[in-house]
């Protein structure tokens, strides 16, 4: 037998064609978008074909490669109380998600979730039970929670900044739409001396700021013993 014959090439499993994918998807400026089948085995050394023994189709892989990166989700410390251990574990999400930039998107493109966002879900509403919420009150949690669970958001405006916006067409802009000026100009902080920084929105400090008003409201609920039906009888 020669050396090369006695060398046992790794054997492929889901796990590591799911691995695989989720590197060539971070690594590919295109994401999922330049994320094939033949692609995939090439970076693999196999044939398209041995892939289908472990994926069915695109759309299982890309459910797979959701499932490896909410993996990577972190439990809650122990012993936090159910708002502190819920914020906790939507930071991790958010940390997870914002390592994989496309995942965000393949969530949402998703027909139902794959287990681990069924597992990450099942696990935050087990924080709320488990702190005394009713499950009413967890129930319109969620759902005001939304994508935050997974640690993204749909932004309403665009934060990217811009580099050198035309002065005459943001005049003009504000000139109609002066209250979205207003609190446009508030994403660029004036120091001590003078000088302006930031040219837009902090993505992190929004997104927290959001979770915590919704904690709170929620927490709020909470300790009024708040539940639907009551609520809908006072605006009947």
């Amino acid at each position: 037998m020669s050396e090369s014959e006695g060398v046992r090439r790794t054997p492929l499993n889901r796990e590591r064609v799911l691995a695989a994918a989720v590197a060539f998807a971070d690594r590919e400026a295109g994401g999922t978008d330049a994320l094939s089948m033949r692609k995939l085995a090439q970076d693999l050394g196999v044939v398209p074909m041995a892939l289908y023994k472990h994926v069915a189709n695109k759309e299982e892989l890309l459910a797979g490669m959701v499932d490896t990166v909410v993996g990577g989700i972190d439990p809650p410390a122990a012993g936090a109380d159910w708002k502190a251990a819920v914020r906790e574990r939507v930071l991790s999400a958010r940390r997870a998600l914002r390592r994989h930039p496309w995942a965000p998107r393949v969530i949402e493109s998703l027909p139902a979730p794959p287990p681990a966002v069924l597992g990450h879900l099942d696990a935050v509403i087990g924080l709320f039970r488990a702190g005394g919420l009713s499950a009413d009150l967890a129930h319109h949690a969620m759902h005001a929670l939304g994508g935050r669970l997974l640690g993204f958001t749909q932004e309403l405006f665009d934060a990217s900044p811009e580099a050198a916006p035309d002065p005459r067409a943001a005049a003009q802009l504000a000139a109609r739409y002066p209250h979205i000026a207003e609190i446009a100009a508030t994403a660029a902080h004036v120091e001590e001396d003078g000088s302006t920084v930031g040219g837009g929105c902090d993505d992190q400090f929004e997104f927290e700021f959001a979770l915590d008003v919704l904690l709170d409201g929620i927490e709020r609920l909470h300790l009024a013993n708040w539940t639907s039906a009551g609520a809908r009888r006072a605006v009947e």
